[in-house]
């Protein structure tokens, strides 16, 4: 867009050189209807172009640095946005070894469970008329132990398996894991007294 100001200084500095063409031939400046107005010294024209360059560079600067403000802000944002990730994909590594350690935990008592079971039954089951009754009572309150323990165990894996599917909850096995132990140890206990009796 042309300026109109511009313009009309450029015609002004037109019609100037013409007159003073003529002054200089000899010939007298002819008369325009246009309204002249004083010619401005040399020095208030330098410091107008001085002026006038500088509000231009002065335009490109703020240009050049809204640019650079809006460019750091987008970069500020992608770099929060990555943080972000990173901090979400850590969390969910931390939850899934968790309840990849949980469980392994559950996995461990359910075989030892199993094992227990079936090497007692394997064990005793033959001999079982050599047993005293004392002993037939404790060896079935260890196999009904180790089968609840085995059933604990099973409950418990999954409940974590829930959990993990839920990310608003914690992993944790509640209290069928914490039973699943105890049940495991009172069974081999109760067929290791049924060996003693």
């Amino acid at each position: 867009m042309v300026n109109l100001n511009a313009v009309i200084k450029a015609f002004d500095a037109i019609m100037m050189f013409r007159d003073a063409a003529r002054t200089f031939k000899g010939q007298p400046p002819a008369e325009t209807t246009i309204v002249k107005q004083a010619p401005p010294p040399a020095a208030a024209l330098g410091t107008q172009l001085e002026a006038t360059l500088t509000n231009v560079v002065v335009a490109a600067l703020k240009e050049a640095f809204d640019r650079d403000h809006a460019r750091l802000e987008l970069e500020r944002h992608e770099l929060d946005e990555q943080r972000r990730r990173a901090d979400e994909a850590m969390r969910l590594e931390v939850r899934r070894q968790a309840a990849e350690r949980e469980l392994g935990r559950l996995r461990l008592l359910a075989g030892t469970a199993l094992v227990g079971w079936i090497a007692s039954v394997v064990a005793l089951g033959a001999r079982l008329g050599a047993v005293s009754t004392p002993g037939r009572v404790a060896l079935a309150v260890g196999w009904a132990f180790l089968l609840g323990a085995l059933g604990a165990a099973f409950s418990a894996q999954g409940r974590v398996s829930a959990d993990v599917a839920r990310s608003d909850r914690t992993i944790d096995a509640g209290p069928a894991g914490s039973a699943a132990l105890w049940l495991l140890i009172v069974g081999l206990g109760g067929i290791a007294i049924s060996l003693l009796l």
